[in-house]
């Protein structure tokens, strides 16, 4: 096709937002930062940035994602494409939506602080700008529809964590209390939990005994889904 061909049609900047979860053993949180420019500057913002033209949306996320944590190889799904003309007030900017999960102790405080960045409970979100109230919403359905389906949240845990520590995360992710024999028949069937002989021993007297997922066949039965919640 003739390249010139184009030049009639408008050029429009394409964005991707990142909504970012963690878990801090009790609570589901959202990690939200200070915009540093107009409009909306000062005000509470997803984090975000323009695709460059060198790169997908995928590549603009994650290249995002690591400015802010540090972190590689973290879990994140596309969430939606949010397109309407008067969505962001500087001028016609396409958004792309991700969700990501990482685990609140392995961000440092110091990322916190070159971000003005801060972690905020579900049920506590400030305002926020343009649409990413929507998103925020959005993202936090599709955990719960995920977590309904697909053995999720890991990434949102320790290393070693035991079952009421797993449970609490559930928890959190649904707003919901749950059955605690029901909730541990459900997540040992599924077979990607491995024992440790070792407790976690400064909740309660007797201790819980710790676990490690076993990433195979988590990886295995994450992508062929099951009715687990």
């Amino acid at each position: 096709m003739d390249i010139n061909k184009y030049k009639s049609h408008d050029r429009i900047l394409v964005a991707v937002d990142c909504i970012i979860f963690g878990f801090d053993g009790h609570t589901l949180k959202a990690l939200l930062i200070k915009r540093g420019f107009e409009p909306e500057k000062g005000n509470w913002s997803l984090m975000g940035g323009f695709v460059s033209k060198e790169e997908s949306t995928d590549e603009a996320a994650i290249r995002i994602l690591y400015q802010l944590t540090g972190m590689m190889n973290i879990y994140m799904e596309q969430l939606f494409c949010f397109s309407d003309v008067s969505r962001d007030s500087a001028g016609r900017v396409i958004s792309v939506a991700y969700y990501a999960l990482i685990n609140i102790a392995q961000y440092t405080d110091q990322l916190q602080a070159d971000h003005e960045a801060r972690w905020f409970p579900l049920d506590q979100i400030p305002q926020l700008i343009f649409d990413h109230e929507r998103m925020l919403g959005m993202a936090k359905e599709r955990l719960q529809q995920k977590a309904s389906s697909h053995p999720v949240g890991f990434e949102l845990l320790p290393e070693k964590f035991t079952l009421p520590q797993l449970q609490n995360l559930y928890e959190a992710i649904f707003g919901m209390p749950l059955d605690k024999r029901n909730f541990t028949r459900k997540i040992l069937e599924l077979g990607i939990l491995n024992k440790l002989n070792e407790k976690e021993k400064q909740s309660s007297r007797k201790g819980a005994f710790f676990y490690v997922y076993d990433k195979e066949k988590y990886s295995r039965l994450h992508h062929e889904g099951v009715k687990f919640i």
